[in-house]
């Protein structure tokens, strides 16, 4: 695989590239995805049949994740910034709590579990609620105890790192004892003590042809452990000609490579991999002068080459998936249902409704 090195990091869009999903088994399952106002939604990945709801007792879910072992699933909600944890078989909640209180708020912005289960480590806002205002406090770094429901540590972000706007990518290595944050750099975090150790950056001034090269806002763990993918742009400096690629980050070397396909669109809604690893399908959005035009994109990942593309109807506000076993591709969000296409042809084939409008957590898979 070759690299290139580029300056420095920015998203095309927040929240617009997609990380690679995890290989899955190639069977059909369950999906999981999060409901209004306050549900976590089970869906048959066959008949796209609703199996399970389960009621959050801490509102809305804004992320759902699950745990490396694939035995929980970890959600954030917005509504009193709490967390609940759910057994991935049995879908009881096994922990729920908020963060809030009477006078204090806080919006999370990002978190991931550590391996053992104990602790989330989340990037958050507080907002103090005074006699006649909230006092707006530094983002911060923070160590939520899952045991005894209290936030067991907190360190403000350092001034030099750009806090993120919405939602932050952050990851955690195998021994649990290091954080890492993809933005405009990657910051590699002591786990323990909540500072910056490291800034691996990803500007490099040895070279001019291209800059402003970013991980996306999320990624994806793959098979081998430690080891992160992420769509990933750039722009020539001279031109401002923006490409996109694919992007790989080894969390125990703390190396990275880029691999470029081609000219970026407006937005890319996520690069999703079938589970041989061989065929990786996005969504192209491009606009011009309120003409909106989307694509689905087919890519052979042996050769990182265009395979083909296939315009599909519009919508306004939404998101985008793979079913495990690779066969189909979903567009959901934003309304009651999933609209389903053939992964092979990239042609319609129904729509699932759902008895829950779609929330922005994301889209899960169980076996």
């Amino acid at each position: 695989m070759k690299s290139f090195r580029t300056g420095l990091a920015r998203p095309l869009m927040a929240g617009a590239l997609c990380a690679l999903t995890l290989a899955q088994p190639a069977h059909a399952g369950s999906i999981v995805l999060g409901g209004y106002p306050d549900q976590i939604q089970f869906i048959d990945d066959a008949s796209g049949k609703v199996t399970d709801l389960v009621k959050l007792d801490t509102g809305l879910p804004d992320n759902i994740q699950l745990s490396t072992d694939h035995k929980k699933i970890y959600v954030t909600t917005l509504t009193t910034s709490g967390i609940e944890v759910l057994d991935a078989a049995t879908h009881k909640v096994l922990i729920s709590f908020s963060l809030n209180t009477p006078t204090q708020r806080y919006r999370m912005k990002g978190g991931v579990p550590d391996p053992t289960g104990r602790y989330f480590y989340a990037i958050a806002q507080r907002f103090d609620k005074e006699v006649d205002m909230y006092r707006v406090n530094k983002p911060q770094y923070l160590m939520i105890d899952l045991k005894t429901h209290e936030i067991a540590k907190a360190v403000d972000l350092d001034p030099k790192d750009k806090a993120p706007v919405w939602s932050a990518s952050m990851a955690i290595s195998p021994d649990g004892k290091t954080l890492y944050q993809f933005g405009e750099k990657v910051l590699v975090i002591d786990a323990k003590t909540l500072k910056v150790v490291d800034r691996i950056d990803l500007a490099k001034p040895d070279t001019g042809n291209v800059q402003d090269a970013s991980f996306d806002s999320t990624l994806s763990l793959l098979d081998d452990p430690g080891k992160y993918v992420s769509l990933f742009t750039a722009q020539n400096p001279y031109t401002n000609n923006k490409v996109f690629g694919i992007a790989r980050f080894d969390l125990s070397k703390r190396t990275y490579t880029f691999d470029p396909i081609g000219p970026a669109p407006d937005q890319l809604h996520g690069l999703q991999v079938t589970p041989d690893g061989k065929d990786g399908y996005t969504v192209a959005v491009s606009s011009n002068l309120g003409n909106q035009r989307c694509e689905f994109w087919h890519f052979d990942l042996t050769t990182n080459h265009s395979v083909g593309t296939v315009p599909f109807e519009c919508r306004r506000r939404f998101y985008f998936a793979m079913s495990a076993d690779g066969q189909k591709l979903y567009i959901y969000g934003a309304g009651y249902d999933v609209a389903v296409y053939d992964a092979k042809t990239m042609k319609p084939l129904t729509d699932w409704e759902l008895r829950n409008d779609i929330t922005m957590a994301g889209l899960l898979h169980l076996p």
